[in-house]
Parts: C-alpha cells; structure tokens; sequence
C-alpha cells in the first residue's frame, strides 16, 4: 500500500526558483484552510534579494528527533542556497527560553523571525512584539492562533490525522474487520494546535469504522516519557484488552511500545515523522506504521517565503488558513503513509541513511528492497 495523502502539493520548482532568484546566488482547533490554484497564489521572481537577517526558533530537541536531525540542516542549506544570513536557535520545550531568543533575534537585527511555537499564547506575544518592531512573521509547522503570522508553512495536518486513522484501520486488517476492536488513542500536546488537527483527522477516520476506543489522553508537551506513564495508565484501567494503540507521533509510539512489551503484548501501533527509530520499529514489527512528512518541502517553503517577506513579495503560498485573526497565506505540503512496504520509499528520498537505518537489521531492511 503506499497512499499520498493531499492537502495542496507544495510547489518545490516554483519555490527553488523563487528562493534562486531572489536569493544572492472546523473543529476545536479553531483554524480552517482553503486550498487555492497554485497558479494564483505563486509569485514570480522579483529580482535580488531585499537582504537581511531571518530568524528561526526550533521547539526543541526531545519529542521528535526531526528538529535537529532534519529541520535544522535542511533550513541551513536553503538558507545558503538563497543568499541569506539564517540564525538558527531550539528554544528546548521552553516558552520564556524562546522569548528570550526572539527578542535576542530582534535586537540583532532580524527582518523575518520564523517560529515553531510552544503554545499559541506565548507564540502570539512573541509575533507581537515583533510585528511592533517591523518584523515579518512565519509560523513554522504549527500555526499560532491569535498570532500575526504573514504566513504559515507546514503539512496538512488533518490529513495527517486521516493518514494515521486509516492506518490503525489497515493495521487490525482493514474495514469491515475492525468492528468491536478496542484501542487507545494518545494524543500530542493540548496546547500544540497541530495535535488537535492530527486528533481531528484520524478520529474521524475511525468514526463509523466499528473500533471502540477505551481510553484515551493527550500527553503535555509531547513528552515521550510522560507519554509512557500515561499509557501505562490507560492500559491498566482497559485490563490490557487492546487490539492496537492510535499513538499521534514516532516518540510517543516508541514509549507505548515499550510498556506493550513490558506487558507481554503485541499490538500495531501508529505513529509520525518517519524517524529513524520509528522506521527501525516497523520493520522489526513492533510499529504498524508512521507517516513520512518531507521536511524538505517544509524548509524550502519557509525559506521561499522568507525571502517574499523580504522583498514585500505576495509569498508563494497555494492555500490560506485562519488563524481566528484573519486569512494568511498557506504553503501546504503533502505527507504520505509508510508501512514497511514503503520504508524503503523513505530512504530512497534521501530523508534517513540507509546504513543507520539498517545498523544491526540489515536482514530485515534486505528483505523489504533496503540496500546499505
């Protein structure tokens, strides 16, 4: 099986160009999108580069491995690419560690400051003063409700969501098989609107499926070791009676799975951000499937954006979104679902290495097409 879940392709030719020319060389989650003809949202190159400083504030480093490992250095090298002088900080799991770096940023200088909030109301007091200082706004991956982003850049995260509903669906052997199947469902963070959206999306995937969820929590600031504990909960109070866990990322899965095993059970999980460590679990067989987000998209968007934002360019979005203070540009992505049938997808994108994929496995990644 192997499913492109669509919410509006970014347009990597249309931004490459962009950055190249301009560069020196409804639900609770309170945000609905509207995907638009990319034709009509794509701006044309506009000459050189207006120049100046972009900031980017990372989340942090503990409940994905994607920040660090992928986000950073795909963003340094578009950065690059573009001609522009990229400052790149984590504000590790910290909301007034990452004010503090803002308003370092703005101090320094920055004309772009590009952000992966923590929360929506630190991130939106944080849009706020830069706006005041005559900085343009980028939310990054999660959109600020309340905030003043010019534009937001991420994936399309019901769809997510979707991807990750239909999965533990074809996990427990596929609609029509599921009926009276019981899982648990554990959530991102409460205060990540992404997390809402994934919730959004895989539980209506499930609605009319049969699955009975009996039980089910979000777990703070995606925590993979409170998710853990959490789960462990929620497994105890269902009397260890589940036919699969519906986990919303790779790290939160890796935890369930490990209390599972503790437990002497086997049961699929779900999960998201194609980490190497997910993808490992899943050809090991104790992970059903996770959902492949290319962050190179993501980077390339942000920075394509960025440099629109420094020439008071229209930005080459292909969507717009509510942020419950008005309509904003949208560069939306697509993500696809990985089973093992398609780890091999993964690596052959470039996204993991296929050696420290395969480091101590290489049998299994042998057996489903994975060369080291």
């Amino acid at each position: 099986m192997q499913k492109r879940v669509k919410g509006g392709i970014v347009l990597l030719g249309a931004l490459s160009l962009l950055a190249a020319a301009c560069g020196s060389d409804d639900e609770d989650g309170g945000s609905s999108a509207t995907t638009e003809a990319a034709s009509d949202t794509t701006a044309a190159p506009g000459g050189e580069s207006a120049g100046g400083k972009v900031g980017f504030i990372l989340p942090d480093s503990a409940s994905s491995a994607r920040w660090e490992s992928f986000d950073r250095p795909l963003i340094e090298a578009e950065c690059e690419t573009a001609g522009l002088d990229c400052v790149i900080q984590n504000a590790e799991g910290d909301a007034d560690n990452m004010a503090t770096i803002a308003d370092q940023m703005i101090a320094d200088g920055v004309k772009v400051l590009a952000i992966v909030n923590l929360d929506s109301d630190s991130g939106a007091a944080i849009q706020e003063k830069a706006a005041a200082a005559g900085v343009k706004n980028i939310d990054y991956d999660r959109l600020t409700l309340g905030g003043s982003a010019d534009v937001y850049v991420s994936f399309d995260n019901v769809a997510v969501g979707t991807a990750q509903g239909e999965g533990i669906i074809e996990c427990m052997g596929g609609a029509g098989a599921v009926e009276g199947k019981k899982i648990i469902q554990l959530h991102g963070s409460p205060t990540d609107n992404n997390a809402t959206l994934f919730k959004q999306g895989y539980q209506d995937a499930i609605a009319d499926s049969g699955i009975e969820t009996v039980g089910e929590e979000a777990v703070p600031d995606w925590d993979n070791a409170q998710g853990g504990v959490i789960f462990e909960q929620l497994l105890t109070a269902a009397g260890g009676q589940i036919d699969g866990v519906l986990v919303a990322n790779d790290g939160l899965s890796l935890a369930a799975q490990a209390v599972l095993a503790d437990a002497g059970l086997s049961v699929p999980t779900t999960g998201q951000d194609a980490t190497v460590e997910g993808l490992r679990a899943i050809l090991q067989g104790t992970q059903c499937m996770t959902v492949y987000k290319p962050v190179v998209e993501e980077a390339n968007g942000a920075v394509a954006a960025a440099v629109a934002l420094l020439n008071g360019e229209d930005v080459p979005a292909n969507a717009t979104i509510n942020n419950e203070v008005a309509d904003i540009p949208y560069v939306q992505a697509e993500v696809q679902s990985i089973f093992i049938d398609q780890v091999k997808d993964v690596v052959a994108d470039g996204f993991v290495d296929a050696a420290e994929l395969c480091e101590g496995i290489e049998d299994l990644c042998a057996e489903n097409g994975i060369t080291v």
